[in-house]
């Protein structure tokens, strides 16, 4: 836990994105980090898959029409976000810039190992302008499946930023409670929870999770309508009739003790922001402290499996460096075809 003692500003930025397009929604993100910035806020959260757009269609195309799930899927690797590429260099810069730390959730590459998977990941840059680390959704929920891997332990655990100690949990992740139980016992004061989820149900989870945790936690959604949608992209025409808003946002930032203190915000696009008081992380503990305490560990024990889960090894086991992968589009067979030739 950390002593700091001044009040400070927190953001959901409740935005829509440039729907499957890497750059242009990453130049949104840099305005809004500058904006964030001038509003004098110090820690801004985006919602979950906003770069390069939440993949709704997993909800509505059937697995059997492969087609289109198979251009859909092409669409999204091709404007995922690679870590590090040019576009965390662009947040990263963004971040810098407006002294503010950001959290950001995108469609991550997997480029450690084929480049044609994804992960669902928060990214996390402090108020240097540093990528300071990530966090891979354990279990995509339902037909998220269809489009996203699961992540493993290594990133399950809080950071530590000029703010505090932040750290959170994707969307239905909230719901796995020993994953929330982990992430208290990481220390964490802010907790986020990015997501694609919205309404009184959600509402209530993030007022638990407050009350639970003793912490100020960031509820941050975006607000799409049908319009954003390209035409391009056919499965729009699966959304029934006359419906405008996919997903209204929601959007919202509740204090230790459950209370909502900024939104929701239905919608429309914009900054939620609310006022951080640190002593209200720490003083309340003193009667519920669920990951202190208040835990028993004589009668529950809790393992976190943090190893990471590489697809490739070296020979002594460890995790193989990137740099001393193969280039993807070469093949070894090729290679060594080149060679015989030469």
């Amino acid at each position: 836990m950390t002593e700091r003692s001044v009040s400070f500003k927190v953001a959901a930025a409740q935005a829509t994105p440039v729907f499957m397009d890497l750059g242009k929604t990453v130049e949104r993100a840099c305005d809004l980090i500058a904006e964030a910035g001038r509003e004098g806020v110090r820690l801004l959260v985006f919602p979950e898959a906003f770069i390069p757009g939440y993949p709704d269609w997993a909800w509505l195309v059937p697995a059997r029409d492969k087609a289109a799930l198979n251009f859909l899927y092409g669409e999204l690797l091709a404007n995922a976000v690679s870590i590090p590429s040019g576009a965390t260099e662009k947040l990263c810069r963004a971040a810098g810039r407006a002294r503010v730390s950001v959290a950001v959730g995108v469609s991550e590459r997997n480029t450690d190992a084929s480049g044609t998977s994804l992960y669902n990941t928060l990214v996390y840059i402090d108020a240097r302008g540093q990528l300071v680390a990530r966090h891979r959704k354990l279990v995509p929920t339902g037909g998220e499946r269809l489009v996203w891997a699961q992540g493993d332990g290594s990133t399950l655990q809080a950071v530590d930023l000029p703010v505090g100690r932040v750290g959170g949990l994707i969307c239905w992740e909230n719901y796995m409670p020993l994953a929330r139980y982990a992430m208290y016992a990481s220390g964490t004061e802010i907790y986020l929870a990015p997501t694609w989820d919205s309404g009184e149900p959600w509402l209530s989870t993030l007022r638990h999770i407050a009350k639970e945790g003793r912490v100020y936690v960031i509820g941050c959604c975006m607000a799409l309508r049908r319009d954003d949608i390209p035409d391009r992209f056919e499965f729009k025409a699966l959304y029934p009739p006359g419906r405008e808003w996919i997903n209204v946002g929601g959007s919202a930032i509740v204090d230790p003790d459950g209370k909502v203190i900024a939104g929701p915000l239905e919608k429309q696009d914009g900054l939620v922001i609310a006022e951080v008081d640190p002593s209200r992380v720490r003083g309340p503990r003193w009667i519920l402290d669920v990951a202190g305490h208040y835990a028993r560990p004589d009668v529950f024990q809790l393992t976190v499996n943090r190893e990471e889960r590489p697809m490739l090894r070296g020979p002594d086991g460890a995790a193989t460096p990137a740099a001393l992968r193969r280039p993807r589009g070469t093949s070894t067979t090729g290679r060594a075809s080149r060679a015989r030739k030469r």
